[in-house]
């Protein structure tokens, strides 16, 4: 057969590993399985060597490996590698590890390298975080991933060590130059480590310009239903990317962080569907900021705008940067963006006007949302909104963002002040009908 589409790889990648007659895989929840009975197929571990652990490991103990998990790194072999060829991706299904969280992932990945310098800059507070325990464990230095080579060079950062990028950016939706930092990074025999999650597979392929290591969020656009957490690492399409798979898939036994068997299921059930819901979102996100970003400029519904909002930020309108960015995202741009309010009053009243968008954290479900992102991120300008949109029509959540900027605009009251006089009223219009009833007995 010709090469298949990535959208036909996330129904059939995993055929193979099928063997019974259900069509929707079976959820298996077993965390332990028989060894054969069969004394001669029993093949202790070697002291020596230890067990390597791929996914033709048989099923022995579901914190080395299960049936759930299996089918998830699986099926995303071929979307992690479109550009390898039929052949190659039984093998490459090894270079793509599952993780418990996102940033269990990232710990994973720190513990795999042990940079004694890591190259990074703004992005998910969270990863911040995680640094900050190595740092405390064995003296982890960080240098900004954008400061001049002069500061890189101060650092000490070097052979062995890691650039972690993370493009599109959180919480903005702002991408970088991965063949940039691919080549600062190789340059001083450095590892170039991309986050990806905002650009799932289908809209970037970190590899292509560079990577040595990708990583995801997988509870994003991975899992697309807002109901499962999980963390995905994949290495180089090489001999020695392969090396470090295998040595992460070890660690992960210790590190204890394997993702467990449900949420293994629901991320074979939501890639099914990824390229849909991700082209979907991307779409309906650059048609809003096109018209946010006309509107502040003037154009359609400028003047209503303009009274909330000062500013859009997403990867779209970097026109000046189209040289390297359509080639690195040509199916799109990314369905998360900013809005920057004109204060932090307007900030934080805005998702309370909204009636599409969930005020919540997190993104990447079919449903928008909208994260007033002080709530989550205490370094962040406390005028920004981060928007994760959703399936929907865009022209329904276009109309729900202007209702909320009319609200805003005329000083209403926030929908949870609206609601709350609603249940007043309900709650009265109760007590009489209550009353009448009593009299009535």
């Amino acid at each position: 057969m010709a090469p298949l589409h990535p959208a036909t790889h996330g129904i059939h990648a995993d055929n193979r590993t099928n063997i019974l007659t259900d069509i929707a895989p079976p959820i298996h929840t077993s965390t332990t399985f028989r060894y054969p009975r069969d004394p001669s197929k029993l093949h202790p571990v070697s002291p020596e060597e230890g067990e390597v652990i791929d996914l033709s490991t048989p099923l022995i103990y579901s914190r080395l490996a299960s049936a759930n998990i299996n089918r998830l790194e699986t099926i995303l072999a071929p979307l992690m590698y479109p550009r390898a060829q039929e052949t190659e991706l039984d093998s490459l299904a090894n270079h793509v590890v599952s993780y418990s969280s996102g940033l269990s992932a990232f710990h994973a990945l720190l513990v795999a390298v042990v940079p004694k310098v890591v190259a990074i800059s703004g992005g998910y507070h969270g990863c911040h975080g995680v640094l900050d325990l190595h740092r405390r464990m064995h003296g982890v230095r960080t240098v900004d991933l954008h400061a001049d080579e002069r500061a890189w060079d101060a650092s000490g950062i070097g052979q062995g060590d890691l650039v972690h990028l993370e493009t599109p950016l959180n919480p903005t939706g702002e991408a970088f130059n991965i063949a940039h930092y691919a080549a600062r990074a190789h340059a001083r025999g450095a590892l170039l480590s991309v986050d990806a999650t905002f650009a799932p597979p289908g809209l970037q392929d970190p590899f292509q310009w560079g990577a040595d290591f990708v990583m995801h969020s997988g509870t994003k656009y991975i899992g697309g239903h807002s109901d499962m957490l999980c963390g995905i690492l994949a290495t180089a399409a090489t001999p020695a990317g392969l090396k470090q798979a295998q040595g992460m898939r070890a660690d992960r036994i210790f590190l204890g962080s394997v993702l467990g068997s449900l949420e293994g299921w629901l991320g074979v059930r939501s890639l099914r569907t990824m390229e849909l819901r991700v082209q979907r979102q991307s779409s309906n996100a650059a048609r809003l900021v096109a018209w946010l970003d006309g509107a502040l400029q003037g154009g359609e519904d400028g003047a209503l705008v303009k009274k909330v909002v000062s500013r859009v930020v997403h990867a779209s309108l970097q026109t000046a940067d189209f040289a390297w960015l359509k080639p690195q995202m040509p199916n799109g741009f990314g369905p998360v963006f900013a809005i920057l309010t004109h204060d932090s009053d307007q900030a934080r009243c805005l998702p309370s006007h909204l009636q599409l968008f969930h005020h919540a954290t997190s993104l990447g479900g079919v449903e928008s949302l909208i994260e007033w992102r002080k709530m989550s991120d205490a370094e962040v300008d406390e005028r920004l909104l981060r928007v994760s949109v959703g399936v929907e029509d865009w022209e329904d959540l276009k109309a729900d963002f202007l209702s909320a900027f009319q609200a805003l605009a005329e000083g209403g009251e926030s929908g949870e002040e609206t609601t709350s006089k609603a249940s007043v009223q309900v709650g009265q219009e109760g007590a009489r009908v209550e009353g009448a009833a009593q009299g009535s007995v």
